[in-house]
């Protein structure tokens, strides 16, 4: 299993570096894109043709004689007033000290210029040749509104949308190395073999994939380890168990009340064995196929059934699902036998599609009337050697949920036990869709 894409040799290994470099790249993209637009609409901001020719007025009005400036006012609405006349200026930053600085490049490092939008629009131009005259001409301003402020927020909305769209590209490219670490958790977790590969990803999470697969490899080693021991432990106890079987079987005509019981003892030790070597073999060399989950419990109950209905079957129509099918019919007949010991009657085994939140599952409830169990004892019942003495009896050998848990673990499913309404126990299982 591979562990997350590739990455150039040029960029850092760390973390940290590639979550500065993120920041970085993104405010630079943004602040270009800022530029651009600047810089592409820069005539509908700041008009340096009208400037221009805002220059060329006040120059031919200050070079004309008394009729042709007669003829400009008139024809430009430009006037002279005197210095206590003309009001303060505005800022509009940054326009309108781009503004005057276009004017004072064009007129003179010395001219003064005001400019005001409210109320009457217009420009007061002062050169130091002209003493306190100052030259007022009209403008038209058209200030960011209607379709301009539409433009600008259509653009900024774009940048918006690329910067986040690259700031997405980055953090999933630095949070795909960890979404394999928690699909190759979970595989594990389900008795698989996973080994993950460093393909040049950040250098914390290389280090973090080789602990994951020396983990990997000492739970494979010790797992290997337990099954051959409990498989030696079996196969060593059954051949005395044997012998003294038929010993006791040669006994039985002298003492048969005697023999009865070491039989009785014998079997349950065979038996104890058995459920030690199911708890090893969780099924997860079993190939996974899809099935129809009712079938496989009809193939459970039905031998349970030959005489009287001990088990009633309440199946409604489920899709087919990815299973072990040896495994699956384990965990049913576990489930079953379980009702059937404590539960008495009214065994029911029941299946039904279900929905939470955005989620579809497949539940198998097994169903009895027995005496319930302690709420608090709900959880521990699937740890091994752990049996419900208050609400069950103690026969068995504490091992049959936790196979069950064991299996549905591998299968990706939950399983739960709840008190009924009324009395009795239900054992769910819950199979993702």
């Amino acid at each position: 299993m591979k562990g997350g894409p590739g990455w150039h040799p040029l960029l850092p290994r760390s973390f940290f570096a590639r979550t500065i470099l993120l920041v970085l790249v993104v405010t630079l993209f943004s602040k270009l894109l800022t530029m651009v637009y600047l810089l592409s609409n820069e005539d509908l901001l700041v008009d340096r043709q009208y400037s221009h020719g805002t220059a060329m007025l006040i120059r031919a009005y200050w070079a004309s004689g008394p009729d042709a400036r007669a003829d400009i006012e008139a024809m430009t609405g430009v006037t002279l007033v005197p210095a206590n006349e003309v009001p303060p200026g505005e800022v509009h930053w940054p326009y309108s000290g781009v503004f005057t600085n276009q004017l004072r490049d064009e007129l003179g490092d010395r001219t003064q210029v005001r400019v005001r939008i409210q109320d009457e629009p217009a420009l007061w131009v002062n050169q130091p040749a002209y003493r306190d005259q100052w030259l007022k001409v009209p403008i038209y301003a058209h200030p960011l509104r209607g379709q301009r402020i539409w433009m600008v927020f259509s653009w900024m909305l774009l940048i918006g949308m690329l910067s986040t769209a690259a700031a997405w590209i980055f953090v999933r490219q630095l949070n795909r190395p960890l979404k394999v670490l928690e699909l190759a958790a979970r595989r594990v977790g389900q008795g698989h073999s996973i080994r993950l590969l460093d393909t040049g990803g950040p250098a914390e999470i290389a280090e973090v994939y080789r602990a994951f697969n020396q983990m990997a490899q000492d739970v494979e080693q010790a797992n290997r380890d337990r099954s051959l021991l409990l498989a030696g432990v079996s196969h060593d106890l059954r051949t005395p168990l044997t012998r003294m079987r038929l010993s006791t079987e040669l006994l039985s005509s002298a003492e048969p009340e005697l023999t009865d019981g070491m039989i009785r003892d014998i079997e349950d030790m065979d038996a104890i064995l058995d459920q030690f070597m199911a708890f090893i073999r969780d099924g997860s060399a079993e190939p996974i196929e899809p099935a129809d989950i009712n079938d496989l419990i009809r193939e459970v109950v039905a031998p349970l059934n030959t005489g009287d209905e001990r088990v009633r079957l309440c199946l409604e129509p489920v899709p087919d699902i990815p299973v072990r099918r040896l495994s699956i019919k384990r965990v049913m007949a576990n489930l079953v036998e379980n009702a059937l010991n404590h539960g008495g009657s009214g065994v029911e085994v029941c299946t039904h599609v279900t929905r939470a939140a955005t989620h579809s599952y497949l539940v198998v409830s097994v169903l009895d009337r027995g005496p319930g169990i302690d709420p608090t004892e709900c959880e521990a019942l699937f740890t091994p050697f752990t049996r419900g003495d208050r609400a069950r009896s103690t026969k068995g050998t504490g091992l049959g949920l936790a196979i069950v848990k064991r299996i549905a673990d591998g299968h990706g499913a939950t399983v739960q036990l709840l008190n009924r309404t009324g009395g009795g126990t239900e054992a769910r299982l819950s199979f993702p869709l």
